[in-house]
């Protein structure tokens, strides 16, 4: 092993070199806002109006973290949050995994077309829903309500198509053992093909859960009063000064917001690597 790493050239060396000074410089590059934010919600008024800036507060204003909680009712905020973008995965992903399903493993007529127009269907911007959708709620009377804020795209295409290929992908040997077995394709489904799908559906529940945290449109469109709007929403009225806050209150607020998507990513990202990485094999 030591021989064949003396006989590397020169070359190679400096590309591993190369390599590590890019990747640290992309780190910092986007390190450093996220790190501005931190260290700006912990100084002072007067720190923040120094120029040139500095870089690290001589005095930590924790303080600063209590009074951007208090200027809003961001617990409120957070509960909000948390039960739209739960239940929103939860309903999505299952609605995914059971179309998923039908379309890779259940012959029916005109499946494949059904599958075309479905895919079609990831080309229309999501925007072009928002005036029927908001109809049809301001019909159902769900407006201002949960219900409002995640029925209306709890079905996902994208989620639908990723796992419907992982699905594909598993052995047909596996599939027809549990027809063999009696197992119906509820239970092939849940017993087989899920648990064999895990890495992928973890991806999938991580990147849906981002994208329903930090929604922004659709539940500023459908809320109307402050106790059903969202981080997001709540940090945007706190942004266009709807309470009186300090840039430093601003970056406190800021990271209420970051914090809960930061901690899932970490405790999910052994998922997310092993998705991804199992998608660029089957592929």
């Amino acid at each position: 092993m030591g021989n064949v790493a003396k006989k590397r050239p020169f070359r190679w060396y400096l590309g591993r070199l190369g390599t590590q000074i890019i990747l640290l410089t992309i780190s910092l590059v986007i390190g450093l806002p996220f790190f501005w934010m931190v260290t700006t919600s912990l100084k002072s008024p007067a720190e923040v109006a120094i120029f040139p800036p500095i870089w690290w507060p001589k005095v930590i204003r924790w303080d600063n973290f209590i009074t951007a909680w208090n200027l809003a009712p961001f617990g409120r905020f957070y509960l909000n949050s948390t039960i739209t973008a739960s239940t929103g995965v939860v309903l999505e992903v299952a609605i995914a995994s059971l179309s998923a399903y039908a379309f890779a493993r259940i012959r029916f007529k005109y499946r494949d077309i059904l599958f075309l127009v479905m895919l079609a269907a990831m080309m229309i911007p999501s925007q072009i829903g928002l005036i029927p959708n908001y109809v049809v709620l301001k019909h159902l009377r769900w407006i201002n309500t949960y219900q409002g804020i995640v029925i209306p795209h709890v079905s996902s295409v994208f989620g639908a198509f990723l796992l419907r290929q992982y699905f594909l992908s598993v052995p047909s040997a596996l599939y027809d053992a549990a027809e063999i077995e009696g197992l119906g394709h509820v239970q092939t489904l849940f017993y087989i093909a899920l648990p064999l799908a895990r890495p992928v559906l973890g991806t999938l529940v991580l990147y849906l859960f981002l994208a329903k945290w930090n929604s922004y449109l659709w539940p500023l469109i459908v809320t109307n009063t402050q106790s059903m709007r969202t981080l997001p929403v709540g940090l945007a009225m706190v942004r266009t000064a709807e309470y009186a806050i300090g840039p430093e209150h601003l970056m406190a607020a800021s990271l209420f917001v970051l914090v809960p998507p930061l901690i899932v990513y970490f405790i999910a990202q052994k998922q997310l690597i092993e998705g991804i990485a199992a998608g660029a094999v089957k592929g």
